[in-house]
């Protein structure tokens, strides 16, 4: 018996915002002092370390839920399952449903629930909750079903990401560039395979809470004289990219290991998608710690250049449009052995190993 992903879906918001669209903002430093280089420069430099041209965000009628609904009514046509089977609905997100214009996050009910509303589920063994756990929150939903499957509480799990950071961004912060909007899901179901047949083989999860606790959390307005109530995602980019590089390659070779699986058996990486050259870093670095000084040239399909960071959603959203054909030179075939990566707050990193 294995878990499998019988279906997927993502919602990709129609609202384009392109770099040049940032020419008019007013960046400043942690300090609350302007940042003396030209905007145009600030883009620049921005572009070459992220790889980041444009980013979604979502119409401002839409909510976290309601894309997350969407996302998810698209991997249930695509499995082809009762809805009223699912057993577990998983939803990880970060911040809730924030309306436009607002400054609260709406927790209550869990996102998991309205989305469950949204999808018309009647079934009340159908268990919905949310999962926090920064952008590798996804991949654990994988994993929660995965154990519950093995462990015999279910056999079917819908397991969604949805976020909507364009909401909660300070926009008087460079960093606010990183991040978009979007939502992907999943269905999930414990079957028999066959020998070497599609599923999870293994995994691995990591939580560095000390010092590393507060790399990425919420802080106020870097613009002079901000109300300090109100409060924005704020990121510790160098000291961030210093612990993935420490600890991503370790927990992935760790995954490998448990799975039984060697790094020449890899054919896709789907790394969660925060920085170009961060990811590239990444990997470069797993392939190095199995004495192999350059990574395979198609191993780490890409989307951030006209995603951007949707945290939770980028890995999902990247598997299903490589799944469906719509990322140019990549493709799956039945037996590939992929890997999904991710890292981001708490500080916390995870990763599966699939056949597919």
């Amino acid at each position: 018996m294995s878990s499998i992903i019988t279906g997927t879906g993502c919602y990709i918001p129609s609202v384009v915002q392109s770099n040049e669209k940032f020419s008019n903002r007013d960046f400043y430093s942690i300090e609350s002092t302007p940042i003396a280089s030209p905007v145009e420069e600030v883009i620049q430099k921005f572009k070459e370390i992220t790889g980041i041209e444009e980013r979604r965000y979502i119409p401002d009628a839409l909510t976290t839920s309601d894309i997350g609904a969407l996302a998810a009514e698209e991997a249930i046509k695509d499995s082809g399952i009762d809805r009223e089977q699912i057993d577990q609905l998983i939803v990880a997100h970060n911040f809730g449903n924030v309306i436009k214009n607002t400054i609260q996050s709406d927790a209550v009910p869990t996102v998991a629930s309205l989305i469950k509303h949204q999808l018309g589920i009647r079934n009340p063994q159908c268990i919905a909750y949310d999962i926090l756990f920064g952008c590798p929150g996804w991949i654990q939903g994988l994993i929660q079903a995965d154990a519950f499957f093995k462990a015999g509480i279910a056999k079917k799990a819908l397991v969604i990401r949805t976020e909507t950071l364009s909401r909660v961004i300070d926009t008087y912060d460079r960093d606010s560039m990183i991040f978009s909007d979007g939502a992907g899901a999943a269905i999930l179901e414990y079957s028999a395979n066959g020998d070497n047949g599609p599923g999870i083989i293994g995994a691995a999860v990591q939580n560095h809470a000390l010092g590393e606790v507060n790399y990425i959390n919420m802080g106020m307005s870097y613009y002079p004289g901000s109300d300090p109530s109100i409060r924005y995602i704020k990121m510790k980019g160098r000291k961030v990219y210093e612990y993935a590089m420490k600890h991503v390659p370790l927990a992935i070779k760790e995954c490998l290991e448990k799975s039984g699986i060697s790094i020449q058996q890899v054919k896709k990486i789907f790394i969660h998608q925060a920085n170009e050259k961060m990811d590239q870093g990444i990997v470069s670095r797993l392939y190095k710690l199995y004495g192999i000084n350059e990574m395979p040239k198609d191993i780490m399909p890409m989307s951030i250049h006209w995603l951007g960071n949707s945290s939770v959603a980028t890995v999902p959203t990247l598997y299903d449009l490589v799944r469906k054909g719509r990322v140019e030179d990549h493709k799956l075939i039945a037996g590939d052995i992929i890997l999904f990566a991710s890292v981001g707050a708490g500080m916390s990193i995870n990763a599966v190993c699939y056949r597919y």
